[in-house]
């Protein structure tokens, strides 16, 4: 197990799901973890009353972060009631299904600002910290359909495969600072996006079932306890495809 005691971490979308799954893992390491949300207030709460009741500083903390006014005033708040963030992961997103002939521009533009803008975002918010202690560990929670067709729709494909783009161009940057930049790419997880579609999707897979949140997690924690890995991708997707 990755020892993280005395580490502040923040995981956006963590009030269920892989991001919750992740914040649970973070904790049961030892760091402090800030459950970011920005509906779920009451499941976020959840997550970090789990935390707090296994002996570790949490806080659940609301922010939409596709806005950078949203992301400053989170990042300040979660200084001031933890410390200093060491660990961010980026997992906050959505799926909106579409078609071809059904996809908009606005439907592309939230999908853009959800998945990657608010990486950015949420990264160029914890840097200055991370950079001036020469300590950090970036997560992006990426996507098989950042490589392939996936389920979602093309818009969907853009922004995970600009979330593995902006991984590899923060790490080759940060790599001689102590900040490593990596991507876990989930691929056929059994939450929420998955649906009604849960027994046509796990045939798909060789394993022979749907992945857990817990397994993406643990991939997660994986790649935040090895200090020489930066700019990769972690596939989690049973078999489904390789690198």
């Amino acid at each position: 197990m990755t020892d993280l005691a005395d580490r502040v971490a923040l995981v956006t979308g963590a009030s269920r799901g892989i991001g919750r799954a992740v914040a649970l893992a973070l904790g049961e390491a030892g760091a402090a973890v800030a459950v970011n949300y920005v509906e779920r207030a009451a499941d976020a709460e959840a997550v970090a009353g789990a935390i707090r009741q296994a002996g570790r500083a949490a806080l659940a903390v609301k922010a939409d972060v596709s806005q950078s006014a949203d992301v400053a005033d989170m990042v300040r708040k979660v200084e001031a009631a933890l410390g200093s963030i060491d660990i961010l992961v980026n997992n906050a997103g959505i799926g909106i299904m579409r078609g071809l002939d059904d996809l908009t521009e606005a439907d592309f533009d939230r999908t853009i600002a959800v998945n990657l803008k608010s990486a950015f975002l949420c990264t160029q918010a914890v840097l200055p910290g991370m950079r001036a202690r020469r300590w950090g560990r970036i997560v992006n929670i990426s996507s098989g359909a950042a490589r392939g067709a996936g389920m979602v729709g093309a818009h969907y494909n853009a922004s995970k495969a600009g979330m593995e783009g902006l991984t590899r161009g923060y790490a080759a940057r940060l790599a001689k600072e102590g900040i490593t930049v990596n991507n876990v790419a989930p691929s056929l997880i059994d939450t929420d996006m998955i649906g009604s579609r849960r027994a046509e999707a796990a045939a798909r897979i060789p394993v022979g079932r749907l992945g857990t949140s817990e397994e993406v997690a643990q991939a997660t924690l994986m790649v935040i306890g090895n200090a020489y890995m930066t700019g990769q991708t972690v596939q989690t997707n049973g078999g489904l495809h390789f690198n």
